[in-house]
């Protein structure tokens, strides 16, 4: 049929983060920091549950009209390349920075792939020993 999409990859929908109380419940979570952003990750721990997604971009990054162009592209970038690698019941916030407005939008697209399909690294266990005996 006209107008069917060829692809085959199966697509997930994503949530939106709507309240402060979600917000400030991710910051709990796991950071994945990098060039163009912060992304925070939260496993809600309902993997039947779709995965939601929140965007900040503070005041410090330029004005109303700046702010809503980074949003947008980060929004764009979700909904084409990394809303299918999003885990179910997760919760993730993208904390933009400056710099989402001069990258170019697949380099921006690459690296939310890439922060959210990275798994969370091994912390040292705090044992209280010096690092370097």
């Amino acid at each position: 049929m006209a107008g069917e999409l060829t692809t085959t990859k199966e697509k997930h929908a994503v949530g939106r983060l709507k309240s402060r109380p979600q917000f400030l419940a991710v910051r709990e979570g796991e950071k994945r920091r990098g060039g163009l952003f912060l992304l925070e990750v939260l496993d809600r721990k309902e993997p039947d549950s779709q995965a939601r997604v929140g965007f900040t971009v503070t005041k410090k990054h330029g004005n109303a009209v700046e702010r809503n162009r980074m949003r947008r592209r980060l929004k764009e970038a979700v909904r084409l390349h990394a809303g299918f690698a999003m885990q179910p019941g997760h919760d993730y916030v993208v904390v933009a920075r400056r710099d989402v407005l001069e990258a170019s939008f697949k380099e921006l697209a690459a690296e939310l792939k890439f922060r959210v399909e990275t798994k969370p690294k091994h912390r040292r266990s705090g044992d209280g020993r010096p690092r370097n005996v």
